[in-house]
């Protein structure tokens, strides 16, 4: 899966990259999470364009978005048949620009975070589908999933599903809805290459929407994970009950 992405190339780098009219102007990412506004780029009136997007799918039928689960990704496999996304495979594709992505660990006992990023450094577009949900008043508002597939053996010892990542030469195949074809855009629905993406372990700091700065993607070193679990560890020790003396509202009972 996805759940949190890197976004800090300059963007008129990206601009260029991804070809769209925009001048957009924006900060550096470190720490991009589901429900924020996510950079996509799309085809519409045949040229490409930036748009802002909220991550978290909302499929037009939905009535009230409330009561829906958050679609942050697509999975490849089934996608063609989801009530939640055929619909925006076959109309309304579209990149998230990206720089890079964190993953937990799921073979060891404890979760911890990884940053993957390409081997060559280079910014990519992760695989993404929009929808734009109309709300009973009138109100609009853009939404989009990244696609995931089964990851390759290499990232697969870190976590068994990876976001779909689009190489520049396939931009325009993955972009182009005109035809309302899907064929040619599912061939693309792979995972990257073993020896396309590196990794390193990260500061847990990265568990927090709120920690967003360059630190979140250094490597941590095996002495600052083990402070770090140890420090987690001694959060997650219950506090001694204290009783509550008569009259005093139970105020003494947090110090």
């Amino acid at each position: 899966m996805c759940g949190r992405f890197v976004i800090t190339s300059a963007p008129e780098a990206l601009r260029r990259l991804f070809g769209y009219i925009d001048q957009p102007n924006f900060p550096p990412r470190y720490n991009v999470a589901p429900t924020q506004p996510v950079p996509v780029v799309m085809i519409e009136n045949g040229k490409r364009q930036f748009r802002l997007m909220r991550w978290g799918l909302i499929p037009a039928w939905v009535k009230d978005p409330r009561g829906f689960a958050l679609l942050i990704n697509a999975r490849a496999e089934t996608v063609l048949d989801k009530p939640a996304f055929k619909n925006a495979l076959r109309r309304r594709r579209c990149l998230i620009p990206a720089d890079g992505y964190y993953e937990w660990s799921q073979s060891e006992a404890r979760k911890r975070p990884y940053f993957i990023h390409p081997r060559d450094g280079q910014p990519f577009g992760f695989a993404g589908l929009a929808e734009t949900w109309t709300g009973p008043n009138g109100e609009e508002l853009d939404t989009v999933a990244i696609v995931t597939t089964a990851a390759s053996a290499d990232i697969a010892v870190l976590h068994p599903r990876v976001p779909v990542t689009i190489t520049p030469g396939d931009f325009d195949r993955w972009l182009d809805c005109a035809n309302d074809e899907v064929d040619a855009a599912m061939a693309l629905l792979a995972a990257p290459a073993d020896g396309e993406f590196l990794w390193h372990q990260v500061s847990t700091r990265v568990n927090r929407v709120a920690n967003d700065d360059a630190q979140l993607i250094l490597p941590v070193s095996a002495e600052d994970a083990a402070a770090e679990q140890l420090t987690s560890v001694k959060k997650t020790v219950p506090r001694k009950t204290v009783v509550a003396i008569p009259g005093d509202e139970g105020q003494g009972s947090l110090f």
